[in-house]
């Protein structure tokens, strides 16, 4: 019976979804109450899969004798599925209230909501087939969320993150197709699954076609050189960038390079090669060229994409360093980023909402119209920096330490990386916060006058007069107040995270 589970969720939100537009709703009031409904009840049964795991399989779909679409939890499947069951729906409900100024509500939330199985797909993958297929089904449900205002901008970039993703995906396509020919199986096996009889003299072969795969699924954690998709995807509405950078596609590639590292060519197959450097190199570079693209970004949302683009990295540099306290940093910064950076874009767009301001520059006295929000902006601006009693010096630590404990020389190079990014986010972050409590004296941040028009290139908004800005809504508020909570909680107690992240990454290696 907790087999059928993995299924239920998987298909009940993709179901829920889809049946949105055929339901005759009486109200808006009833529709959200279906919507939260259905992700709730996914949510709950997500969570019981995770303290209940089930040890066997089901199959959705059956390509042929050997390859199946089918779905298992394993210890690597259940840190994802917890991150996706315990986000969507406080998204969810951040996103009622936001979407009652934005129109086409119900395309908007039937997308949202299927997006939710679709990620769970990926996350409940047996096999390379079954990511493979739901990665790419992630792709094609959260375009119409990019391209959902249907602007100019927005068409413009939903073509760029389809060809960025289409690409991505051919070469990781590469990837699945020598993991059948040349593994002994299409599961996920902790170690790898690769015959080293069949691959005989062809090992370097192997090691290039991993730095393609390695790449290609790179590319939905916006890696460098392929980072442009990312902060352009930020003209969609806040609660789709908040999901598409903190959760959905960005931790969906992140967590398909662990699997294809871990669980298919294998760590030790690939530890001490140049594919490792090769795939490296990279990740190291990401890491300071988001963090320096931030501080020159003045645009608020594409500020937090350009962010995301070099802590992504953090979470890929902990995976390259391809040994068990690499892997555990990895999924650490991918649990603690995910509460970081969602909180941060709804803070985002909770700005953007009430006040009409998506400039940095157009900041300068909010705090004391929005102090609740932009008190919340300066705690998740510290966990990034990495300021200890918050999650995200937990994170970083433990990916410092597994640098060193590597012997890696590029190990102590990342750590110089790290350390640079830190000192760049503190500017980047630090910016918004002295911008809304400390206002130049020439700002006029209560002057009407001064923003009630929206200067040349100041973004689509209408600035509110500062006198009507306001903190928004419990809906919008409730999220933030609990993901502000749980960095505080985990970064002061966060061992009992870690030490089950230990025990997972003990099981691989």
């Amino acid at each position: 019976m907790s087999a059928i589970l993995l299924a239920v969720v998987v298909v009940l939100p993709v179901l829920g979804g889809a049946l949105l537009p055929l339901l005759p709703f009486q109200s808006r009031r009833q529709r959200q109450v279906y919507i939260e409904g259905v992700v709730l009840v996914t949510s709950v049964l997500a969570l019981l899969l995770l303290f209940h795991r089930p040890e066997e399989r089901i199959v959705i779909f059956r390509f042929t004798s050997n390859l199946t679409l089918s779905l298992k939890l394993d210890g690597l499947g259940t840190v994802f599925v917890g991150i996706i069951a315990v986000l969507w729906p406080l998204a969810t409900l951040y996103a009622f209230e936001y979407m009652e100024q934005e129109e086409h509500e119900v395309t908007f939330f039937l997308f949202y909501t299927v997006t939710y199985g679709v990620t769970m797909g990926i996350a409940l993958a047996e096999d390379v087939v079954t990511m493979y297929c739901f990665y790419e089904m992630l792709t094609l449900v959260t375009l119409p969320l990019v391209m959902h205002t249907l602007t100019r901008e927005a068409i413009l970039a939903s073509r760029t993150y389809l060809y960025y993703s289409l690409g991505g995906a051919a070469f990781a396509f590469m990837g699945v197709i020598f993991i059948l020919i040349y593994g002994t199986t299409a599961d996920f096996v902790p170690g790898g699954v690769l015959d080293l009889v069949k691959i005989g003299d062809r090992k370097n072969l192997l090691l290039l076609i991993y730095v393609f795969c390695f790449f290609g699924f790179s590319v939905k954690s916006a890696m460098f050189p392929f980072s442009g998709w990312l902060p352009k995807a930020g003209v969609a509405p806040t609660p789709v960038t908040a999901l598409l950078h903190a959760v959905a596609v960005v931790k969906a590639g992140a967590f398909t390079t662990m699997r294809i590292t871990y669980y298919s060519f294998g760590a030790q197959f690939l530890c001490g090669t140049w594919a490792q450097t090769v795939v490296l190199i990279p990740v190291i570079v990401t890491i300071v060229y988001g963090c320096s693209r931030a501080v020159k970004e003045t645009h608020l949302k594409r500020r937090l994409a350009w962010s995301t683009v070099g802590n992504l990295s953090y979470i890929l540099f902990g995976t390259a360093l391809m040994t068990p306290s690499g892997l555990v940093g990895a999924l650490s910064h991918m649990v603690f980023h995910a509460l970081m950076k969602i909180c941060m874009f709804f803070c985002a767009g909770a700005v953007i909402s009430r006040s009409g301001r998506e400039y940095i520059w157009q900041l300068d006295g909010l705090g004391r119209r929005m102090p609740k929000v932009f008190a919340a902006c300066t705690v998740c601006g510290l966990a990034l920096m990495g300021v200890p009693g918050l999650c995200g010096f937990i994170s970083k630590w433990n990916l410092v330490k597994a640098a060193i404990e590597s012997r890696n020389l590029l190990g102590y190079v990342g750590i110089a990386a790290l350390m640079a990014s830190a000192l760049l986010t503190a500017i980047y972050m630090l910016t918004v916060s002295v911008h809304a409590f400390f206002p130049a004296k020439d700002s006029g941040s209560g002057s009407t006058e001064r923003v009630s028009v929206t200067p040349a290139g100041a973004g689509h908004a209408t600035p509110v007069p500062y006198d009507q800005v306001h903190d928004p809504g419990w809906r919008m508020l409730l999220p933030i107040g609990i993901f502000v909570v749980a960095m505080i909680a985990f970064g002061l107690h966060p061992q009992p995270l870690i030490d089950e992240l230990t025990r997972l990454v003990d099981v691989i290696h």
